[in-house]
């Protein structure tokens, strides 16, 4: 069994990362350099960076805060929000990030997954796939969860792979912020359904929520942002419980 990854989450509004529920009633979280360093001590093997509000907005991703935390992390680094085009990308990686996550951008026009495959590897496309369970299915949906798609999500996630996404960030509507347990059902469905690996977000509240998860479906990271940030489950605990149910942790 490969290792699962545990990856705190900074979503970033104004240049402070924010916690909402279910995508609405955004709160302050703290300092996203702070939190960044934070999480390198404790042990979190990445960290995700999404800027919010930046398609929404219709402008570029805080470069310059992607830089500032590149410098002062050792870990793998993703970093989303509205990215368009090549040159965003190389913007981003040239500040520090790894990875980027591609959402509405992705589902506007499917050939960027592929363009930027090409250009950096599919090591460097995650795309984030934001899905609500309605009307008898998980649709998927854009410009931060304000938008329904005709997508469903286990097909859109089956042709983000075809077209070269070396990942997909699988977030729960329903489940955001609640503190209720990872989505398994939709997470199961994805990640039996790709080659990728699959990180689940949406719901965690309990360290047993990340055994359930782990247990139950082939998610290989568990994203969570609030328990991290406000300290309710240290990452070192959280990766000493999995050991001991025999679940290997990075």
């Amino acid at each position: 069994m490969l290792k699962k990854r545990i990856i705190p989450c900074l979503d970033i509004k104004d240049g402070r990362t924010v916690k909402g529920i279910n995508f609405v009633g955004i709160k302050d979280a703290g300092d996203p350099i702070e939190l960044a360093k934070r999480y390198v001590t404790e042990g979190a093997d990445e960290l995700v960076f999404l800027d919010i509000t930046a398609t929404i907005e219709k402008r570029e991703t805080l470069v310059s805060l992607v830089e500032q935390i590149s410098k002062v992390i050792d870990i793998p680094f993703t970093v989303g929000g509205g990215i368009n085009s090549i040159d965003d990308v190389k913007a981003i990686i040239n500040a520090g990030a790894d990875k980027v996550s591609i959402n509405s951008s992705a589902i506007k026009r499917p050939g960027l997954i592929s363009e930027i495959a090409n250009e950096f590897g599919s090591q460097c496309v995650v795309v984030a796939i934001d899905t609500k369970f309605e009307a008898h299915e998980w649709k998927v949906f854009i410009h931060g969860g304000r938008t329904e798609t005709k997508l469903n999500a286990k097909d859109w996630a089956i042709k983000a792979e075809k077209l070269g996404a070396g990942e997909i960030l699988l977030t729960s509507m329903n489940n955001d912020g609640t503190k209720a347990g990872f989505a398994i059902d939709i997470t199961n469905e994805v990640s039996s359904a790709v080659q990728i690996p699959v990180i689940a977000s949406g719901g965690a509240g309990s360290i047993q929520d990340f055994s359930v998860l782990f247990k139950n479906t082939r998610a290989t990271a568990g994203l969570a942002a609030s328990i991290f940030h406000y300290g309710e489950i240290p990452i070192p605990q959280l990766k000493t419980e999995l050991e001991k149910q025999k679940i290997p942790v990075r």
